[in-house]
């Protein structure tokens, strides 16, 4: 009975197999190559785009509650926001909410701003002086909006930086005049950059006196008086959050009399981010899922290339076990084969995926990124697959009749 081979030599001999066939190892990984790094691209696309999500709802300000007019059904069929939403129910909040530290109400509307004979659409807001402290805004050069200029309805306005630099280049806009609606505005301060909240690049926006907003631009509204685009909340702190939506929800209730739906709805930074992440996570799911589909084909492509492989080898295989090879150690070359051109196929496929999420990061504003733990999963994975895909090749060879394959010689 002849004696089992030992499995270094085996490893041997699938190793000088494998150079000796350099262009049939290479087709046989190219597949593996292509879903791995497809997997490590895709899931590093996803995950950039939760860290994306994720970084812009940080900018929204820390412990912060969006009060906004009317509930999720209104919004979805109404065209403009339904003005449930007014100035005292925002001096309400501040006064009889104890959760909450500061209230910051807004109207913002989309308004031509005009300097010289340049001019741009931009958003303007008006806002009190406790926006700078509740939604995290820096002043970069000049002043915020004071209690005077809200007293007063001044013709006063900050500018975001990308906007300046549309209306103003390199020239310096501070104490230079801008109209917006026809209306002359001195410009007091230059907003830090901020970035943008899904889409709506704060960099571009102006603010104003909430005062100014309502005299000059939006107007009183008859029957509602002075109607609030959102009001922004900060919180005491983290823990006083559900707290003060609590609290918001019940004053707002008994202020505009609701027996059934709501006429506002409370967000919370953590409610949109738990939103993002779900949906920023199936959209991960789904991207690993056809990234997995990928490997899936690379390991058919193993399995094919290898049952071609043991038809070109059937004399080799049939001379070896006339000299008393025995069929496991057929089995076992043909096993060592798959998994080193899946696991080398996938250490390749990795490493061209970390490079595509290099570029992608560098070339957008992705910040694709990827786990250690993943990589190792999705290599290990591969040479699963090759394993998995390798069987029946193998199992074809070892059971080879050495007589038989000897006749092909």
């Amino acid at each position: 009975m002849s004696s089992k081979l030992p499995l270094k030599e085996t490893l041997r001999m699938a190793i000088i197999t494998l150079k000796s066939n350099k262009l049939r190892s290479a087709l046989t990984m190219l597949g593996i190559v292509i879903g791995n790094a497809s997997v490590i691209t895709l899931v590093g696309v996803g995950r950039g785009a939760q860290n994306l999500a994720e970084n812009q709802l940080s900018n929204l300000g820390a412990n912060v509650l969006f009060v906004v007019p009317g509930n999720n059904d209104t919004r979805r069929r109404g065209v403009t926001f339904p003005k449930t939403l007014v100035l005292k129910d925002s001096e309400a909040i501040k006064k009889q909410v104890p959760s909450v530290k500061r209230v910051a109400p807004q109207i913002t509307s989309s308004e031509v701003v005009q300097f010289q004979s340049k001019s741009t659409t931009s958003s303007i807001s008006g806002i009190t002086p406790d926006f700078l402290s509740v939604r995290s805004f820096e002043i970069g050069k000049g002043r915020f909006i004071n209690d005077q200029d809200i007293k007063s309805a001044r013709n006063v306005v900050i500018l975001g930086p990308d906007l300046k630099q549309k209306l103003f280049g390199t020239s310096i806009a501070l104490g230079r005049k801008i109209r917006i609606k026809n209306q002359s505005f001195n410009v007091i301060g230059i907003m830090l950059p901020k970035g943008a909240v899904f889409g709506n690049n704060q960099d571009e926006n102006a603010y104003i006196p909430l005062s100014t907003m309502v005299n000059r631009i939006t107007g009183r509204d008859e029957t509602y008086g002075i109607s609030l685009t959102f009001i922004s909340v900060e919180a005491i702190d983290d823990k006083s959050t559900k707290a003060a939506k609590f609290q918001i929800t019940n004053l707002l209730r008994q202020r505009h009399k609701i027996l059934r739906d709501d006429d506002f709805a409370v967000r919370s930074q953590k409610d949109a981010l738990q939103i993002v992440s779900t949906i920023t996570g199936g959209l991960t799911l789904m991207l690993a899922a056809i990234g997995g589909i990928s490997l899936l084909v690379g390991g058919i492509g193993i399995m094919n290339i290898m049952l071609v492989s043991v038809s070109e080898r059937t004399e080799e295989i049939g001379l070896r076990k006339a000299l008393g090879a025995r069929s496991q150690d057929v089995l076992n070359q043909f096993l060592i084969e798959a998994l080193i051109l899946s696991s080398f196929g996938g250490l390749i496929g990795s490493a061209t995926g970390l490079g595509a999420i290099s570029i992608i990061s560098l070339l957008t504003p992705l910040p694709a990124t990827i786990g250690t733990v993943t990589i190792l999963i999705t290599v290990s994975l591969s040479g699963s697959i090759g394993l998995i895909f390798g069987v029946l090749p193998a199992k074809r060879a070892a059971k080879l009749d050495p007589i038989v394959a000897l006749r092909s010689l």
